[in-house]
């Protein structure tokens, strides 16, 4: 189980949404890069980069500085908003990016998708946001009819690396993830999921680690590390120790 850190951008600053609500942020930091060396200095091994001004307007706002953090950082990192054809795709991932996030774009043009998927293997993630168990598209703005499950389905054996299952009523609230929502969209799709929203303590962290069986590969957190009732250390050395103890087990019972 991986920790993957957020950096959230909105007009050059790092920030924090409650439940996606763009008049309802909280500024964390002035300078987003510094933020990102930051959590990798506390041993962050990927970190979630989302622009936010970007998923409102529909294309890139802050790529010349998400591409310094990537330039800057020795980690991975994932990208999303605004993302809506291949060029940008193209774009972040020779630029260095690890991964690119597809949210809106799968759900108004499945073929960008899958043909991003056939020239980029394992380098698509499809960002899944949901509000009521009904997928959200355009920045949360609105909602779709589309069920989450019946979504994650779909897309099925494309060559996704994995999806990014996001709660938006959890989102930033620090009320701990929407567990059994989480484990109803990886236990129904052979896709890895990593889990988003609501993470506020130690022990969510603990509880999302229960799903690993059911192909919950990471957990990404907020605002849970920006107002310090998570420590980032902490959950890293509890996810590695537990994802070590649950292995073994596993190799220790396919002895026998």
């Amino acid at each position: 189980m991986i920790i993957i850190p957020a950096v959230d951008l909105k007009d050059g600053k790092c920030v924090r949404l409650a439940q996606g609500r763009m008049d309802q942020e909280t500024v964390y930091s002035e300078n987003p890069v510094e933020m990102a060396k930051h959590w990798e200095s506390k041993g962050a091994e990927r970190l979630h980069v989302v622009d936010l001004n970007g998923a409102a307007a529909g294309k890139p706002i802050h790529r010349s500085l998400i591409m310094e953090i990537v330039y800057t950082l020795r980690i991975p990192v994932e990208i999303g908003g605004g993302i809506r054809d291949l060029d940008t795709i193209e774009g972040y991932l020779h630029a260095g990016a690890g991964w690119v996030i597809l949210g809106t774009a799968a759900l108004r043009n499945q073929d960008l998708l899958k043909e991003a998927c056939r020239r980029f293997p394992g380098r698509v993630i499809l960002g899944i946001d949901a509000r009521r168990g009904k997928v959200a598209v355009e920045g949360w703005k609105e909602a779709d009819s589309v069920e989450v499950v019946e979504l994650a389905k779909r897309f099925e054996g494309i060559g996704l690396s994995a999806i990014i299952f996001t709660d938006i009523e959890k989102d930033g609230m620090r009320t701990g993830l929407n567990f059994e929502s989480t484990r109803n969209v990886s236990r129904s799709t052979s896709i890895p999921v990593i889990a988003s929203g609501g993470v506020s303590r130690i022990e969510d962290i603990e509880q999302i680690m229960e799903l690993e069986s059911d192909g919950v590969i990471g957990v990404i957190t907020g605002r849970a590390l920006y107002a310090g009732s998570l420590d980032l250390e902490e959950a890293i050395r509890i996810a590695r120790r537990k994802s070590e103890i649950r292995i073994s087990k596993s190799e220790t019972n396919s002895k026998f």
